[in-house]
């Protein structure tokens, strides 16, 4: 059992380290990687498919005692592909060697451009997102006061239709319609006050969005963007 663990952990090895450098920026890195991974594979599979045996030839010796045929065509099968990969992998290298001096995977520019379109369709949901915020506070503002004065309308006319009362109901009367006056003057300066926070706050939210937008598109701003 311990001598069958051998050849799967070597498996696992070459697996884990051609995967770590198929990651890798560098094609000569990559190249290494698939190299790697396919041998790692190609013993795995020899492993997989038992012990040693006579060859799978009818007639030359018991079923129990032949090989199994199947892990040995895949093997052979995957060496090809590996080859032609390989091949292939090595122009790549040298052609990208020729044109830009180094072995290096570029970014590429339309992922960028698709990255900052939508970068400024966040930026123009944020900023309508905003404006909704805002048009709901002043909504808001505004029915408180519709129904403020709809209050000090209904106190006129109950006043109206008590002219005749005595001078305390009077006082009273306009000791409620002077409380009312101050608390509408109160409402319309915290409604000033917050329409005023909502500006600044859009405005802050449209510089920073701006400014990530700005980052984007200039990379050596900072980022990895």
């Amino acid at each position: 059992m311990t001598v069958a663990l051998v050849p799967f952990a070597a498996s696992a090895a070459l697996v884990a380290a051609g995967v770590t450098l198929l990651l890798e920026r560098s094609l000569v890195r990559l190249l290494v990687g698939v190299i790697l991974l396919g041998n790692g594979v190609n013993l795995l599979l020899l492993v997989a498919g038992g012990p040693a045996g006579r060859p799978p030839i009818l007639g030359r010796a018991a079923l129990s005692r032949m090989a199994d045929p199947l892990p040995q065509a895949m093997v052979l099968t995957s060496v090809v592909i590996t080859l032609g990969v390989t091949a292939f992998l090595l122009a790549v290298v040298h052609r990208s060697w020729q044109l830009t001096g180094g072995d290096e995977v570029q970014d590429d520019t339309e992922d960028r451009r698709v990255r900052l379109r939508a970068r400024r369709g966040e930026l123009a949901r944020s900023v309508l997102a905003h404006r909704e915020a805002y048009r709901r506070l002043v909504r808001r503002q505004r029915a408180e006061l519709a129904a403020l004065r709809a209050a000090r309308r209904a106190e006129e006319e109950s006043r109206r239709g008590r002219d005749g009362e005595s001078g305390a109901l009077r006082e009273e009367f306009a000791r409620r319609e002077r409380e009312q006056a101050e608390r509408e003057r109160e409402i319309r300066g915290r409604l000033r006050e917050r329409r005023r926070e909502a500006r600044r706050e859009m405005r802050a939210a449209i510089r920073a969005d701006r400014e990530r937008q700005a980052r984007a598109e200039d990379p050596e701003l900072g980022g990895d963007d």
